[in-house]
């Protein structure tokens, strides 16, 4: 039987998936705190979990309307969807390229769907009077924006990793595009983290279980004694969770007002990473 963290106030309540039954603060902290004998890994996701909290598609989407560019969630998915797989194809030559080159790349990539083409044409025309930038600095803005986003949610990410990485082994697996070293040096974050999965290196993606295996491997650890932290359910909590380890879900705010219970299981969800303080693994 699941048991899940509802970070409301106070974080640690959990409650139990079957009877929605609440255990107390202070079992929940015995529990959280059990933890700390055990686990000596912690994995994380990188888009949406140690960069910003927020699906990259769903910030491409505000980051687009901040440019003026009038296009919504579900005009921008086919463009978002096709320009990553593009880009998973040609991760091999985009192993050197930095975070700020990387969305560039993509946002050139959705720029070929015509919907967004479009779209972009359009607030050209209706600004004419005020606007005279062109399309390619419409890009600039948007690749600039998204960028300086997630340098606010590596500022979050970086002191937490690094308390976490003097109790803990800590591994970053992500579906990314062959260059995720180098955008963790970039942000600081590398310093903490012992083992890099990078599907685009490695050849397979998640859910695939072989890069959660080949990530435990190399870090020397079994799965009953590893975290595993990820905003996506299907693709982090639940192929991690079916190998052994511990489950814990980042929800991002989109999914306020939506059923707290997600309908796989995880172990922990949680609302900011900032919670994992409250886990008990950073205690003396």
């Amino acid at each position: 039987m699941a048991l899940f963290l509802a970070p409301t106030s106070p974080k640690v309540q959990r409650r139990l998936s079957s009877g929605g039954a609440f255990l107390s603060v202070a079992a929940a902290l015995a529990l959280l705190l059990n933890c700390k004998e055990t686990m000596r890994a912690i994995l994380f996701d990188f888009g949406g979990t140690l960069d910003f909290p927020r699906h990259w598609l769903d910030r491409f989407v505000t980051h687009y309307q901040a440019a003026g560019i009038n296009i919504e969630r579900a005009e921008l998915d086919s463009a978002f969807s096709t320009a990553t797989r593009k880009a998973y194809a040609r991760s091999a030559m985009l192993r050197d390229y930095s975070l700020l080159q990387l969305v560039g790349f993509l946002v050139e990539l959705q720029f070929e769907n015509p919907d967004v083409r479009d779209a972009a044409a359009m607030r050209r025309l209706r600004a004419e009077a005020s606007f005279r930038g062109t399309i390619e600095e419409l890009k600039m803005q948007i690749r600039d924006s998204f960028v300086a986003e997630s340098a606010v949610g590596f500022a979050i990410s970086r002191p937490l990793l690094g308390l976490l990485a003097k109790r803990l082994k800590i591994a970053v697996v992500s579906n990314f595009y062959g260059n995720l070293d180098r955008v963790l040096a970039e942000a600081d974050l590398a310093r903490s983290v012992t083992v890099i999965a990078d599907s685009g290196r490695l050849g397979f993606y998640k859910p695939d279980p072989r890069i959660f295996a080949a990530s435990l491997a190399q870090l020397g650890v079994h799965p009953q004694d590893t975290v595993m932290v990820g905003d996506s359910i299907r693709k982090d909590c639940a192929p991690a969770r079916a190998m052994g380890m511990t489950a814990v879900w980042l929800r991002h705010r989109e999914f306020s007002g939506r059923e707290a219970v997600p309908s796989d299981p995880v172990d922990f969800t949680i609302d900011s990473l900032e919670e994992l303080k409250d886990f008990g693994w950073l205690a003396d």
